[in-house]
């Protein structure tokens, strides 16, 4: 009887450490529970220059070289010809081609649009009043340019990210002067490299088939 009195006593205080452990645990729970609702929801992950690319082109918010925004979807139903500009290149002097585009097809519903990258060999300006200033000097660019940017690697902006998962050929640049042109659904349908330059017939009927002549 002795003995299982003892084993009764030990099944006694057993049940109780489990009530003290359980009711710890359901305490704890309570706690996080409580401090999570105090510090409200969690906050939405800010837009950056890595992650995932966004899902369309006219979700895509860039900043103009004046710091003033420039979102893609204003460009909503035009072709965009979108490439990644330098002050100090061989093929700079593109710049004349790119201004004489915007001449030729704005009215039709086109637009170019400069990135200005350092991403090859170094050959940007280190500012953007500078690159400003050169462009507008040198070559009178008449399209909207956007600051400083990179177009290469995991720290890309988001729309050399977006054109690199929608092609398949073409999609990165590899070198300054690549173009990338976006139909008037704001598809990025083609990639062209800085040997093609801007008045070359290739890029022309480009041009004119996503324009619809």
């Amino acid at each position: 009887m002795r003995a299982w009195g003892y084993i009764l006593g030990l099944g006694t205080v057993a049940a109780g450490l489990g009530m003290v452990v359980n009711s710890f645990g359901e305490g704890a729970q309570a706690q996080t529970k409580a401090q999570a609702t105090a510090a409200g929801p969690a906050a939405p992950a800010k837009p950056g220059r890595t992650g995932a690319p966004a899902a369309s082109v006219y979700d895509i918010t860039l900043t103009r070289i004046d710091g003033r925004p420039l979102p893609l979807s204003a460009f909503r139903g035009q072709v965009m010809l979108v490439v990644n500009t330098a002050s100090k290149c061989g093929f700079t002097p593109q710049y004349e081609g790119l201004v004489k585009l915007q001449e030729r097809y704005a009215g039709r519903g086109f637009t170019v649009i400069g990135i200005p990258s350092a991403d090859f060999g170094g050959q940007e300006f280190g500012s953007n009043s500078e690159i400003r200033q050169f462009c507008e000097t040198r070559f009178g660019v008449n399209f909207p340019m956007t600051e400083r940017l990179r177009v290469t690697g995991d720290e890309a902006n988001p729309f050399h990210r977006h054109a690199r998962a929608a092609l398949a050929r073409n999609n990165v640049p590899q070198w300054n002067f690549h173009k990338f042109l976006v139909d008037r659904e704001g598809r990025v349908i083609a990639g062209f490299g800085s040997r093609v330059d801007p008045l070359s017939p290739e890029l022309a009927r480009a041009i004119d088939a996503a324009l619809g002549s």
